[in-house]
């Protein structure tokens, strides 16, 4: 009776081991490298990317994708830059990971990606408009000439500004990035 009882408790035992082994937990980091570049002005929520391991997937001390195996994508939040204000954001998450020759479902955090700030930038077009406008009207017309020189320069450099302004999130090509896992996947 005590041996068939020992036996049952190694059975249960095995069982649970193969089950932690077959389980990715939430909380588990995956580092990948981007397929093809993602840009928040041409991007849709929705779009899928592919991507391949950077490092070994590994959990529990078990290997369960190599580094270089397969993983997929999508981008779930994009909004484009501004012209004058507001750069460009991009999110992007993994849906799944090849394991075993499968395509296994995972949920994860997102990476995210914003496009720089407009602010250096166009004060410095807006301000050069200006000062460039208030040289040559006061060369051209005295002190009225400089004043209405500034204001026509300050015009043409929100002009400028605003045809060169948009600061779109890029993710390139081959950038490797973390993510973790937001739910304990099955490896089936």
């Amino acid at each position: 009776m005590l041996r068939k009882s020992l036996q049952i408790s190694a059975l249960v035992a095995l069982l649970a081991v193969v089950a932690v082994a077959a389980t990715i937990p939430a909380g588990t980091k995956v580092t990948v490298r981007l397929g093809s570049q993602i840009n928040s002005g041409t991007a849709k929520v929705g779009q899928s990317f592919d991507a391949n391991l950077a490092s070994a997937l590994v959990v529990n001390g078990k290997t369960l994708a190599k580094s270089g195996a397969p993983a997929r994508g999508k981008v779930t939040y994009v909004k484009a830059s501004g012209r004058l204000h507001d750069p460009g954001e991009v999110a992007i998450r993994l849906t799944s990971v090849e394991i075993n020759g499968k395509m296994t479902p995972i949920a994860t955090s997102a990476f995210r990606a914003k496009g720089k700030s407009h602010t250096k930038s166009n004060v410095t077009k807006i301000g050069g408009g200006a000062a460039a406008g208030a040289l040559i009207g006061g060369l051209a017309g005295g002190g009225k000439g400089a004043l209405i020189g500034s204001a026509a320069g300050a015009g043409a450099g929100t002009g400028v500004a605003a045809a060169t302004g948009k600061e779109e999130a890029v993710i390139h090509a081959e950038t490797a990035f973390t993510v973790t896992t937001t739910k304990t996947a099955t490896v089936k």
